[in-house]
């Protein structure tokens, strides 16, 4: 674990509430139902706090640990290029949820907190939200305006497919 500091503030806002957006920030808030059933549920979690689900993405994964926990910390490198590195702020591994969030440290090309939640909804829908709140830090991240959040949205959507494929035949009939 290193000390760097992360690059913005308020850390850890997501643990509570998935759509908080502090003032200055863009929101994201994207949902993806899995399927049903606990089985669904126990395999999509595992594959979150793992990183299962990131790297089936096709991105890089360069963490200290190879469970998400507070304080461990992930390098994600897109297209072999950009790297962005962030630091686990929160975990939550509950009988109706589990997930993670991470904030970024320098170098990231944004600054905020992203989080990656399944939850089992009382009639035993699962679900993965993909929540969080940034902007931009780096030249290439503010040139790119619109473009960069509409990625970040593509990259959440893709997040949920991905998992869905990964629970795919799981769910009870």
């Amino acid at each position: 674990m290193s000390s760097a500091p992360f690059t913005y503030e308020p850390v850890g806002a997501t643990r509570d509430d998935l759509t908080v957006c502090p003032p200055g920030f863009h929101p994201m808030l994207v949902r993806t139902r899995l399927g049903e059933g606990g089985e669904v549920f126990q395999r999509a979690a595992e594959a979150v706090l793992t990183w299962e689900m990131h790297r089936a993405l096709g991105v890089g994964i360069d963490a200290t640990a190879d469970r998400a926990a507070p304080g461990v910390d992930v390098t994600v490198t897109l297209a072999g290029v950009v790297k962005a590195p962030c630091r686990i702020i929160w975990t939550a591994e509950e009988p109706r949820r589990a997930g993670w969030a991470y904030g970024t440290l320098e170098g990231h090309p944004e600054c905020g907190e992203e989080a990656f939640v399944v939850d089992r909804t009382g009639d035993g829908t699962v679900w993965l939200t993909v929540a969080a709140f940034s902007r931009a830090a780096k030249w290439y991240a503010r040139a790119g305006g619109p473009a960069t959040r509409g990625l970040q949205h593509a990259y959440a959507r893709r997040c949920g497919t991905v998992l869905r494929k990964l629970c795919a035949d799981l769910s009870e009939a």
